[in-house]
């Protein structure tokens, strides 16, 4: 009997495929094992966390994920898809955005050049086309700039777009990253530490803001984050990880009850984040 395979059918594996999948994944440097046996499934649309103390190997989580370090073990899966071994401009391509604990923007470049670059991937001309201003290269960099331009306005950046990144605040500057990096084009975004160096005020403005871009761009979304009161806000399902391992899984009030994490991360009589 023959089976059909119908667009509805098609949509549910999409939907059932998880978005990242990691698989005892290991990263060794020299003799040190900085990540070990991590295991982390992220749904389709989920808003994940993944925390621990300093030196825990989250970020080298992320490195490997978006393909600055190559792992020593394990597999990597978005979407279903192998990406381990490709380079990061190819992941990129694929669907991952990607902020960094410190702000990575040009500083020298204006608010509006910063979101173009990040365009330039998807840009349909070569280096001939450019080199010689062909036609093709004059109408898609005046599209570029009117997309960036569009995009700016959704993140109410439109009235710095002229402005050098280094003379926008600190918190205007971690927007601008996180426009840089949905620019891209993302279905998977890595926040790493987005509310580092921001204030109670900030902190509430960009727990809006994630929010706001998981639902506009229809977003799965992992982040790294030390402040509590933004994850524990913020995250449906948390990973916690120490020493390269990850000793607790969970939603945030399960999280906050584990004492080993207790112990671990938050410090032994550590008070619940209501």
């Amino acid at each position: 009997m023959t089976t059909t395979i119908t667009a509805t059918d098609v949509a549910h594996q999409a939907e059932t495929v998880p978005a990242l999948e990691i698989r005892k994944l290991v990263k060794f440097f020299g003799g040190l094992r900085a990540v070990n046996d991590f295991d982390l499934v992220v749904k389709q649309g989920e808003l994940a966390g993944l925390i621990g103390p300093n030196g825990a190997g989250k970020t080298t989580v992320f490195n490997m994920i978006s393909g600055l370090y190559v792992p020593s073990g394990g597999r990597i899966l978005l979407g279903g898809e192998d990406i381990e071994g490709l380079e990061p401009h190819e992941i990129t391509q694929l669907g991952v955005g990607r902020t960094f604990q410190n702000i990575r923007l040009f500083q020298n470049l204006s608010v509006l050049d910063n979101v173009r670059i990040a365009y330039h991937a998807h840009a349909g001309y070569n280096l001939l086309d450019a080199t010689v201003r062909a036609r093709r290269f004059t109408i898609q960099e005046r599209e570029l700039t009117e997309r960036a331009q569009d995009f700016l306005a959704i993140f109410k950046l439109e009235r710095v777009q002229d402005e050098l990144a280094r003379n926008l605040p600190y918190g205007e500057q971690r927007r601008v990253e996180i426009a840089r990096a949905l620019a891209s084009n993302p279905r998977l975004l890595l926040l790493d530490e987005p509310a580092a160096g921001m204030n109670p005020a900030e902190i509430v403005t960009l727990m809006d803001l994630v929010h706001f871009v998981r639902e506009r761009f229809n977003l799965t979304i992992l982040l790294i984050e030390h402040q509590m009161r933004f994850v524990m806000g913020i995250c449906e399902r948390i990973s916690v990880m120490d020493f390269g391992e990850v000793i607790a899984r969970g939603t945030p009030t399960e999280i906050q009850d584990n004492p080993r994490v207790v112990e671990a991360y938050l410090g032994k009589g550590a008070v619940r984040v209501e």
